[in-house]
């Protein structure tokens, strides 16, 4: 194996590693509080999902790619490369549906109570685990037509119009077809990006606002804390950010390797390590900024199970 390619392959396993230690570390998280009896927050339920659905796009692309670029090309029979495609571009999608409704759960949350979003704060929390589920159905039934262009190396088949990935190749159909298809694929792409960038940026604004109402009371507190809410939008703001930057470069390197009919090895590895950058780097977001709900609980469990601890304090 020479030098560039070995560089290569240990980029896709550390980056591989990494995701997968980091969102099964913050499933434990969240199993962990809640078997210790913490109340859990709504937004955790979105994150639950979230998290799932990026350990998904973890194992069913970055392990194909990197025991490719470890030279392992033809590990899959045809079976092996539909799934692999196919829970792939569920996860992604179910990532992709879980940021855009984190973001307007956020949004309503924060919005100031008023007669128009009172009834809508006080019922969005009901209806979270139901968006969850219908997220991972429309996204499966989706992406249902996602075998019928995937199949693997090992057939002999010789096909005119066919794509190699390395480990699988895609078989282009007709050409209607598979304009439809991408079609219906990226409309709910479209849909939630447009509704993170709007939801997103009426989070800044409350916020900005928020601020500048409460700045005379920061300036007479010695330590000034921002509240749950603030730090819970604060979050959320930077998992879309970080999502719509990692899913825009991703998409443009997508769209080259469509229109090229035989695109080179380089942009196919620059696709696929784009494609894992966010699920791989989302869970440390999000327990790098969710350290003071950990910390809040333990004193909860430490006082629940020492009730000698609060008569003292």
């Amino acid at each position: 194996m020479a030098t560039r390619d070995f560089t290569i392959a240990i980029v896709f396993l550390s980056q591989t590693t990494v995701g997968i230690l980091g969102n099964f570390f913050l499933l434990y998280h969240y199993i962990f509080l809640y078997f210790t009896g913490c109340k859990s927050r709504s937004p955790d339920l979105i994150l639950k999902h979230q998290t799932v659905a990026n350990s998904l796009v973890i194992i069913s692309k970055g392990i194909p790619v990197t025991m490719a670029a470890f030279g392992w090309k033809d590990f899959l029979n045809d079976i092996g490369c539909k799934l692999v495609f196919y829970f792939h571009m569920v996860g992604r999608g179910v990532s992709f549906g879980s940021t855009c409704l984190l973001s307007i759960f956020q949004a309503i949350t924060i919005n100031p109570r008023n007669f128009r979003c009172a009834e809508l704060q006080v019922k969005s929390p009901k209806y979270i685990g139901f968006s969850n589920i219908l997220c991972w159905i429309l996204h499966m039934l989706v992406n249902i037509i996602i075998p019928m262009y995937v199949t693997s190396n090992l057939n002999n088949k010789t096909t005119t119009d066919k794509k190699n990935f390395g480990y699988c190749s895609s078989v282009r159909h007709d050409r209607t077809a598979d304009s439809l298809h991408a079609l219906l694929l990226t409309f709910p792409d479209v849909v939630c990006l447009g509704l993170m960038l709007w939801f997103s940026g009426s989070m800044v604004f409350i916020l900005q606002r928020h601020k500048q109402r409460v700045q005379h009371i920061h300036r007479n507190t010695v330590y000034p804390r921002s509240s749950p809410e603030t730090r819970a939008t604060q979050t959320t703001l930077v998992l879309v950010s970080t999502f719509v930057c990692f899913y825009s470069l991703s998409s443009i390197l997508n769209i080259f390797i469509a229109v090229f009919n035989h695109p080179s090895q380089w942009l196919l590895n620059m696709g696929a390590l784009t494609a894992v950058c966010f699920p791989t780097v989302s869970p440390f977001l999000v327990l790098s900024r969710d350290s003071s709900a950990s910390r809040f609980c333990f004193v909860w469990i430490r006082k629940t199970k020492s009730p000698h601890y609060t008569r003292n304090i």
